[in-house]
């Protein structure tokens, strides 16, 4: 056998309960891990022996990859672990590996019709990236693979994530996939999801905003948007530095209805979850918490706070990372409660990672109901694109896509004034004029429009939206035949992947 597995050290609030005798001779498993250098979310490499490999222990603790952020190291782990298993299986080490060897890896991985799972360009530098790291912190010389070499990077590097749903496809997926309703439309006999409002509101909140899973993921209560524009139905807040890509702290904007949708799942599920966990003693048993006592205001606020022990400590909001912040708490009527505003139904901080298999599982509840049970049996990559188009799938940054998109087709048209919005609607986006790629660049956070042309929105770019766009007749008095959904419907079939209520019902008739 030549499987080798990847075990993560959990965080300091999910060891769970640990036997009193120990683990496994070690009566202190999570006081042992931190003395050795491990942290939160590191990854352990387990030999197919059983084995912890000692090497690649090293590697982890390293300054080369100890600087990584935590899905920069999580996607490593992953990619190192299935050169490992390459590798073994000619018996060999990651360090006895030569450019040979690596040159039929990259072959079986991208090239091979034998595998199933070959990857594209994007995906092979990425990977390059995690092996050229790892051989040069381990000193194999001459590196089996360099990503810095010309010959070692893909030349078909494009980004094939970018994903989009229309406005009413999303609310398709939602109401099937989120809200457990059926093909008529109304809930499923028998349907519980105790975790509806929070899943739905996120959701939205996402659509709105165009954040990214973990900057949304990682908000306090504290941090909603509270802001209004002026006479206008957005709202805007700010977004933590340390929990962006950039890592610089920006503004984002949400509508007051998604917002509004938060603070009901505020008062109600979260409220719920939290009254749970304070009766249960959750949080009394807690390893870390620290409690809130001062939230300062201006261009960088502050939050102070105190600890279990009585140490007093403070940081720029804006310096807070996702970890750091699931400690925080704030004192409530009924005693502590978490700062942090996505929660488990155990009434725990959610880490932003876990809202894949929230999609995943709206995915499969849409699959369920759409398709038919002989369309399910084939796995979802081997089902013909037909069968594909009959019900929609999304991903956390779905959301962020598809806000993009959305919004470059109404500034087009705002611009253009083929709709003929009212005053209050111009007053919306009054403060948000400016070109449109630039608009949504500032929107997604990115630092280059350029980025945003490349990587979001380049598939739509040659469509020339102001061409499709005229295609809505105007009688004399300058009113549309045509609306945004209409829009949105011609332009999922004119362009590949953009999914469309109107493609998934005419697929499934």
């Amino acid at each position: 056998m030549s499987r080798w597995h990847v075990v993560r050290v959990p965080a300091p609030l999910r060891w769970g309960s640990l036997p009193n005798e120990g683990v496994l001779g070690v009566q202190d498993l999570p006081g042992a891990v931190a003395r050795i250098g491990l942290r939160p979310g590191d990854p352990v490499f387990v030999r197919p022996d059983g084995v912890v490999d000692p090497g690649l222990l090293d590697f982890v603790r390293s300054k080369e990859f100890r600087n990584l952020e935590w899905e920069s190291k999580r996607n490593y782990a992953t990619d190192i672990r299935i050169l490992l298993e390459f590798l073994s299986s000619r018996g060999l080490s990651w360090k006895e590996a030569t450019e040979q060897d690596l040159a039929d890896f990259r072959d079986w991985r991208c090239r091979a019709p034998e595998n199933p799972e070959r990857i594209g360009g994007s995906k092979w530098n990425r990977e390059a990236a995690a092996f050229t790291k790892l051989f040069r912190w381990g000193k194999v010389y001459p590196l089996p693979v360099d990503v810095s070499r010309r010959e070692d990077r893909a030349a078909d590097s494009v980004s094939s994530r970018v994903s989009w749903l229309t406005p009413r496809t999303w609310g398709l997926w939602s109401d099937v996939g989120l809200r457990g309703h059926t093909r008529a439309g109304v809930a499923a006999p028998g349907w519980e999801s105790r975790t509806e409002i929070r899943n739905t509101s996120f959701v939205q909140l996402l659509l709105s905003s165009g954040l990214r899973r973990q900057e949304g993921g990682s908000l306090l209560t504290l941090e909603l948007p509270t802001q209004r524009l002026r006479h206008g139905r957005y709202l805007h807040g700010r977004i933590a530095g340390a929990v962006t890509r950039s890592k610089n702290t920006r503004t984002f904007y949400a509508s007051v209805d998604s917002v509004g949708q938060v603070e009901a799942y505020v008062q109600s599920e979260r409220a719920w979850a939290v009254q749970r966990a304070q009766e249960q003693g959750t949080y009394d048993r807690l390893p870390m918490m620290r409690l809130i006592t001062k939230v300062s205001r201006g261009l960088k606020p502050k939050v102070e706070w105190m600890d279990a022990a009585g140490v007093v400590g403070g940081q720029e909001l804006s310096l807070l990372g996702w970890r750091e912040r699931q400690w925080l708490f704030l004192e409530g009527p009924d005693g502590p409660e978490p700062a942090w505003l996505w929660l488990t139904e155990q009434g725990l901080p959610m880490d932003p990672d876990r809202w894949n298999g929230v999609f995943r599982a709206a995915n499969l509840r849409c699959e369920e109901v759409l398709l038919t049970e002989e369309e399910r049996k084939v796995e979802r990559r081997f089902r013909l694109a037909e069968v594909q188009g009959k019900t929609p799938y999304a991903t956390p940054h779905s959301a962020r896509h598809s806000m993009a998109l959305f919004m470059l087709i109404l500034l087009n048209e705002l611009f253009e004034s083929r709709y003929g919005l009212t005053r209050k609607d111009r007053r919306d986006f009054a403060l948000l004029f400016g070109d449109p790629w630039w608009l949504v660049k500032t929107l997604l956070g990115h630092a280059d429009v350029e980025t945003t042309k490349r990587h979001y929105l380049a598939p739509v770019a040659h469509l020339q939206l102001e061409s499709i766009l005229a295609a809505a007749e105007n009688n004399d008095e300058g009113q549309d035949t045509e609306d945004l959904d209409g829009v949105f419907a011609r332009l999922a079939r004119e362009t590949a992947g953009i999914q469309d209520i109107d493609s998934l019902l005419d697929s499934a008739s």
